[in-house]
């Protein structure tokens, strides 16, 4: 009788399990040998869920809402636990991507988090890329080929040569996404989501060299827009003294 009431409450515990109790384990299919790769991810949410990548394996756990769900994890080689440089972009999907943890200064563990608001399932596609530990500048602030390169969204690497030795090691990449992050919870606020920067750059003119400038798109329903924005960093402690976005940019 007291092992019949034990199994029944642990089937009953069972069935009451939360969603955001619920992990999915992933390994990578992967096509190629790259050393210097991309691996594109795949999944179902609706509400909130985070993907963690740890080399070729990956966790989705979700957050809040019906439990997400896998539908790809291709790679073109087997992504490294400790890459020299990282690069993640959004693909798909309606509401937010955000790199949460870069995996250059979290022990080779990548984390993504998706927010979706809207009711309803919504397919999110994003890229993680990444280069073997080598020496020279890594890629620049937008992707490869520094300036003006494809769009990161929050945390691309950062050509440190480009900032001189402000804010000492690490200041520039840390001024840059808090900046980043300052333009999207601005844009966000006027309702736009999928945040995506095409540049951010530092501004050298006299008198200016605690500021960053750059461009950005955002999509408001179907409609994608463009926008320039600038922001005044404390390079050292990555405070945002202010931020200003308009619409427009080249």
């Amino acid at each position: 009788m007291t092992r019949r009431f034990f199994y029944s409450t642990a089937l009953l515990a069972a069935l009451v399990i939360p969603a955001s109790a619920i992990s999915l384990p992933r390994k990578a299919n992967v096509y190629g040998n790259a050393t210097d790769g991309k691996c594109t991810i795949e999944v179902d949410v609706d509400g909130a869920a985070e993907v963690e990548i740890r080399g070729d394996q990956a966790q989705l756990r979700t957050l809040s809402g019906q439990t997400a769900i896998w539908r790809r994890f291709d790679c073109n080689g087997t992504p490294p636990s400790m890459p020299g440089d990282f690069r993640f972009s959004g693909v798909d999907g309606r509401g937010s991507q955000t790199l949460v943890s870069d995996p250059r200064q979290n022990g080779g563990r990548a984390v993504v988090r998706i927010e979706d608001r809207q009711g309803g399932r919504e397919g999110y596609t994003f890229d993680i890329e990444w280069r073997q530990a080598r020496g020279g500048a890594g890629w620049g602030p937008g992707g490869p080929g520094g300036p003006g390169g494809p769009g990161a969204d929050r945390g691309p690497g950062i050509g440190h040569e480009r900032f001189g030795d402000r804010g000492g090691p690490g200041g520039p990449r840390r001024a840059i996404r808090a900046c980043q992050n300052s333009v999207i919870d601005k844009l966000k606020t006027d309702g736009f989501s999928y945040v995506t920067f095409l540049s951010t750059d530092p501004d050298n003119n006299p008198g200016r060299n605690d500021w960053l400038s750059g461009t950005a798109e955002a999509k408001r329903g179907m409609r994608t827009t463009r926008f320039t924005f600038s922001c005044s960093v404390d390079f050292g402690s990555g405070n945002v003294r202010s931020v200003d976005v308009r619409r427009g940019g080249r």
